[in-house]
């Protein structure tokens, strides 16, 4: 960015700002991540440090500020949730300018860029277990998470796969070679194994309002200790498919030999704070974690998102890392299931 580009940057936010928030800027630092908003770090004439988010103008207005006020409503329940800071007429998104905002305090950490350790799967099962009880009471979404992983059919999934690698050659992707045999590879697993693995899972789930997006980009740790959830979704969905997402989390699964106990002490952590979900579908945590990576390709081509280097470079590894946790999950859910079975009967139990 140049310097007339970072001048009209920070004089942008320092308007927007002032003219909805009433908040005196200090200092404005671009965020290089993010898919659909410009993120920025801001530091205020009083000293306080805020994150701003600025949505482009065809975002769908409602359902922002829907997650903004499910954010708000867990911060209220003493979850490590920042605070978002409301405009001068009391909405939690502004517009302005051309775009929609929204400002909340930064919380103190940073994203993990490592495996998780079994000592923060436990932190993280807790807080998850938690806000989900407390989400168990919040009005359920207009937003709806799809469920592609249970009803989706697996000849669509192989066609999307044909549009990626098709996509790949437009882009000249730097690895084709590799992309062609992952993408074989994820045919071959879904022709092989959805219909066994559905087979298996509970007739009904429960449903609610879900965060949506509680992944590890999505959390700020200090050593083990989750300080803060940011960037939720909010739209209804199964609690087991989020727990199983983020006990399953691909790079763990992928790099770490501690991976199946990091798993086992969330759920079970989860369950501890969390213990009206029935255990049907916390066993099934497991397979549904497994469909939603078969039938997901996100990853495989990245050029679309227009991302900064490190974020596209990070996106890339996901993928890889996703194919990998799909290979061990395969030859394991089985055995994590009747470990689940056997010992969350009643909440305490442990692994």
């Amino acid at each position: 960015m140049s310097e007339m580009d970072t001048d009209w940057n920070e004089e942008l936010v320092a308007d927007v700002l002032a003219d909805q928030y009433g908040i005196a800027v200090e200092t404005v630092e671009m965020v290089p991540m993010g898919t659909d908003t410009i993120n920025r770090r801001v530091l205020t004439a009083d000293g306080r440090r805020l994150f701003v988010k600025e949505y482009g103008a065809t975002v769908d207005l409602t359902a922002v500020r829907a997650a903004w006020d499910m954010a708000e409503y867990c911060r209220a329940a003493q979850l490590p949730v920042p605070r978002v800071w409301p405009d001068q007429d009391g909405s939690f998104v502004a517009v302005a300018e051309g775009s929609a905002w929204a400002v909340a305090d930064e919380a103190p950490g940073r994203v993990a860029t490592s495996a998780m350790t079994v000592a923060r799967a436990e932190q993280i099962g807790m807080v998850l277990g938690r806000m989900h009880r407390v989400l168990a009471a919040y009005p359920l979404p207009r937003l709806r998470q799809h469920t592609r992983w249970r009803t989706g059919s697996v000849e669509d999934s192989m066609v999307k796969a044909g549009a990626v690698l098709a996509a790949a050659k437009r882009q000249q992707h730097p690895d084709m070679v590799l992309l062609s045999h992952e993408l074989n590879q994820r045919c071959d697993d879904l022709r092989a194994h959805v219909d066994g693995l559905r087979a298996g899972l509970p007739e009904e789930f429960v449903e609610q309002a879900v965060h949506a997006d509680f992944t590890r980009t999505n959390m700020l740790v200090l050593a083990d200790v989750v300080t803060g959830v940011i960037d939720f979704r909010g739209a209804r969905a199964f609690p087991a498919w989020e727990l199983g997402r983020a006990a399953f989390d691909p790079r763990t699964v992928a790099i770490s030999d501690q991976w199946a106990d990091c798993a086992l002490v969330m759920i079970q952590a989860y369950r501890s704070e969390n213990p009206t979900l029935p255990l049907a579908d916390v066993v099934a945590c497991v397979r549904v974690a497994l469909l939603y990576m078969l039938f997901s390709f996100y990853g495989a081509v990245t050029s679309e998102y227009g991302l900064p280097a490190e974020a596209e470079a990070d996106l890339q590894r996901h993928w890889h890392e996703r194919q990998t946790s799909i290979s061990r999950l395969l030859d394991r859910f089985a055995d994590l299931e009747d470990v689940l079975r056997s010992t969350t009967e009643r909440p305490g139990g442990r692994p």
